[in-house]
């Protein structure tokens, strides 16, 4: 599998940056995985949108998610796409998205009737072509999930947004790359910082920690140092436009 960055920023966006946002290539198809503002523009600099086959929506927040409207837009008003992308979205999902696009003056349905939706259940697992996709519930302001989304034995997980939680660590243990956020420069609930991060991915026995959500605002050497200490080895930091591999 190929992961490839395409937002990492927190709630508001890094200068010239987009918010969550991961396309996923493996399988023989192509996730991406979060949409949030600025996403969708990222997304066309490294691959087509049409060639989409899936999104998937990790919680139901908007800088997960706000650019689905945009997409919806050149699905809806161009000309190349026949058969709609799925949009794989957790529960709630129909009335967020109807209300978000009626905040922007749209129709309801702009991004119902642009995507196959489909709501899942965290507690199932869905197949995208080669790849499947794995939930787990996790502490956040509102429902949230972490996903896995594997081909054969190569694993990636994403934490999406969490606070300090043992859910994380068992869904994610053995994993061959954990995203894992690490918005926060001082523990709170809701996030993590870049140590607990790093924590998280050495209880998980993750092979790769890479840390993301963190904003441009915050000290690069002092968030990759701080996710070093909870790791007990050298981490990553996310990027727009850095690409990861993950092999069995």
């Amino acid at each position: 599998m190929r992961i490839t960055v395409l937002g990492k920023s927190p709630a508001w966006q890094d200068a010239g940056g987009a918010c969550s946002g991961y396309l996923i290539e493996g399988g023989g198809t192509r996730v991406l995985l979060d949409c949030g503002p600025g996403v969708f523009a990222k997304l066309r600099s490294v691959a087509d949108y049409v060639d989409v086959d899936a999104v998937v929506i990790s919680h139901l927040h908007a800088d997960h998610v706000n650019d689905l409207v945009t997409f919806a837009s050149a699905l809806r008003y161009g000309t190349r796409r026949e058969i709609p992308p799925r949009l794989i979205a957790p529960p709630g999902a129909v009335e967020v998205l109807e209300r978000l696009c009626q905040g922007g003056s749209m129709r309801p349905e702009h991004i119902s009737g642009a995507f196959a939706l489909e709501l899942y259940d965290p507690a199932d697992a869905v197949e995208v072509g080669g790849l499947r996709v794995r939930f787990r519930p996790v502490p956040h302001f509102i429902p949230c999930n972490a996903v896995e989304i594997s081909e054969g034995d190569a694993r990636f997980t994403f934490s999406a947004d969490c606070g300090p939680n043992d859910a994380l660590v068992e869904f994610a243990a053995g994993t061959g790359l954990l995203l894992v956020e690490a918005t926060l420069p001082e523990p709170d609930e809701g996030h993590l910082t870049p140590f607990e991060a790093g924590e998280h991915a050495a209880h998980a026995g993750a092979r790769t920690c890479v840390l993301t959500h963190f904003s441009d605002e915050l000290d690069a050497s002092w968030v990759r140092a701080e996710g070093a200490r909870g790791f007990g080895a050298q981490v990553e930091l996310a990027a727009e436009g850095a690409t990861y591999s993950v092999d069995a």
